[in-house]
């Protein structure tokens, strides 16, 4: 696949206009931005969290490890 090209978005650009009319696109144009603007809130929420969790867990680990270090060790008979 090569791509749309520039005929090909002038193509796109020409069927909107027919389609919707001059009125209607910026309205759309605004609708889009805002959901993608949301979207890309929304992602950077759940990447957020996930990344809390695997810190968490990571501290979680290396607690046990520490206590289990802790445990193993003996004193001199």
């Amino acid at each position: 696949m090569g791509g749309i090209g520039v005929p090909g978005i002038i193509l796109l650009v020409l069927i909107a206009l027919l389609l919707f009319g001059p009125k209607k696109l910026p309205e759309l144009g605004r609708a889009f931005g805002k959901t993608l603007r949301e979207f890309k809130s929304g992602a950077r929420e759940v990447l957020d969290d996930d990344d809390r969790k695997e810190s968490d867990k990571q501290r979680i680990e290396v607690s046990r490890t520490e206590n289990n270090e802790k445990e193993n060790k003996r004193l001199p008979d």
